[in-house]
């Protein structure tokens, strides 16, 4: 049995994440999740996102304004489900008078890792259209990663030139795109293991939670997802131009 916590009590922070068609909301509290809820069906987010958080709400006993704050998913990711994401957590943020936290996709998947410091990692996700988004990251003394670059789009094949190993690769990016970062690194290509492979809005929280603690909050009004292409009407405008 695991030793109790010796941390004080703190209210929960309640994470949204809806980056990918796997999404997830959890109920954070000193880096424990409490509660956690994901899907992954057809059926999008704004058919079930208000449901699972009131779900998991009510699972916990908690009140919306017993809540720190709320934590979202900004990206990058799906366009639809980033807006939705952040959208709903920009309304109960204004609704109910709670702090905002932006936390970026990859940041979250990177995070679903702990490795001996110095470990190279690279977080990518599938960005459709025969191209990946992708950060990288190195382990710190802790374990956890520390961010290296800026968020990039770009073909697999691409990336698989940038990258040299032993480097551990996590996100759906790399399960879809497998067979071409085993034939550019061979063994040195390190797949996580499969249940790190989709965004969890446990991770996300725990990230809010250190932005929070650090005072780094959303504007509720102004926000935008971290898109880092166009969209696809952007560029059919500009292609109309």
């Amino acid at each position: 049995m695991a030793a109790p916590s010796t941390q004080p009590a703190t209210k929960p922070l309640l994470a949204i994440e809806c980056a990918t068609m796997c999404g997830s909301v959890a109920l954070i509290s000193n880096s424990r999740c409490l509660a956690e809820y994901s899907l992954d069906v057809q059926t999008t987010h704004s058919q079930r996102l208000l449901k699972q958080l009131e779900l998991i709400r009510q699972k916990v006993g908690v009140e919306w304004p017993e809540l720190a704050g709320l934590a979202v998913s900004l990206g990058p990711g799906s366009f639809t489900g980033l807006r939705i994401g952040l959208s709903v957590a920009k309304g109960l943020a204004l609704a109910v008078g709670l702090p905002l936290m932006g936390v970026s996709t990859l940041d979250g998947l990177a995070r679903q890792v702990v490795a001996l410091p110095g470990t190279k990692l690279c977080a990518l996700l599938d960005a459709r259209k025969q191209e990946v988004y992708a950060a990288f990251y190195t382990s710190g003394e802790d374990g956890l990663p520390v961010r290296t670059g800026a968020d990039l789009v770009l073909r697999p094949e691409r990336l698989a030139e940038q990258l040299s190993g032993p480097i551990i690769l996590v996100g759906d990016g790399a399960t879809t795109y497998r067979e071409i970062f085993k034939n550019q690194l061979g063994e040195a290509a390190i797949f996580a293991p499969s249940a790190s492979h989709f965004p969890r809005a446990a991770t996300i929280g725990q990230l809010g939670e250190e932005l929070l603690a650090r005072g780094e909050l959303l504007d509720p009004v102004s926000s935008v997802p971290i898109y880092v292409r166009a969209s696809e009407a952007e560029i059919n405008l500009r292609q109309k131009k």
